[in-house]
């Protein structure tokens, strides 16, 4: 193994490489000055011309509870008709892509112990997205839906920011495309103005240490298998 770098370098490397998605969370509360200083130097993110075409709707206490309970409602109804706004997937799945979205997802069934074909098991775990895995800060992000392709790529680097200032703070996260499919009840319990477009949702708060789930360990390519050097 290399030697680790030193300093800053050392540093902003280790808090990446810490960060991961975290599925269970302890009740901890978090400061709402702890939210605001993630907030503060994520909003550093480069942006096209300095847009900054975040949006962030922070939700704790009755609010969260709120948002929470609607969204399970309609999740447990299994109404038809809930399709998200935009395709954050491909329509269809194909190699190498399919291999790595099946490893995780049966990686961490695997951690659960629901077994292939256990449909209530699975729609269980996929409520607890809708309760922020019991993250007490539930966080929304929303974008102007007339925004070109270049705010969304600007938006991704605000999101990499947030989680890696929350990891800075001893806080673990994990972005949620889940909610996409109730983005309407999303915008009606927030207050969305007409143009505000869903992107989002993430938890923020202290990662429960004995959840099985949390012991999920994913893979990342190696670089010859996506990087091209012209010399």
């Amino acid at each position: 193994m290399a030697d680790a770098e030193p300093g800053a370098a050392g540093i902003v490397d280790a808090v990446m490489a810490g960060r991961h998605a975290v599925r269970a969370f302890l009740p901890t509360p978090v400061p709402r000055a702890s939210v605001e200083a993630i907030l503060a130097v994520a909003r550093r993110a480069p942006s096209g011309t300095n847009l900054q075409p975040w949006r962030v709707h922070v939700l704790t206490g009755a609010a969260r509870q709120r948002l929470v309970d609607a969204v399970c409602a309609a999740y447990d109804a299994d109404e038809p008709g809930h399709q998200a706004e935009y395709d954050y997937y491909s329509a269809e799945f194909f190699e190498p892509y399919l291999a790595r979205r099946r490893k995780i997802g049966w990686g961490l069934y695997g951690l659960l112990g629901i077994e292939k074909g256990d449909v209530s098991r699975m729609r269980a775990q996929m409520r607890r997205n809708f309760e922020f895995f019991g993250a007490p800060v539930g966080l929304v992000f929303s974008i102007d839906r007339r925004m070109g392709r270049g705010g969304w790529l600007d938006y991704g680097m605000f999101l990499q920011n947030v989680m890696l200032a929350a990891k800075a703070r001893g806080l673990d996260t994990c972005p949620q495309v889940a909610w996409l499919d109730y983005h309407r009840i999303i915008a009606a319990e927030l207050g969305f103005t007409e143009q505000e477009m869903l992107v989002c949702g993430m938890c923020l708060g202290h990662a429960d240490p004995d959840a099985p789930e949390n012991r999920l360990a994913t893979e990342r390519a190696a670089l010859g298998d996506f990087v091209v050097f012209h010399e």
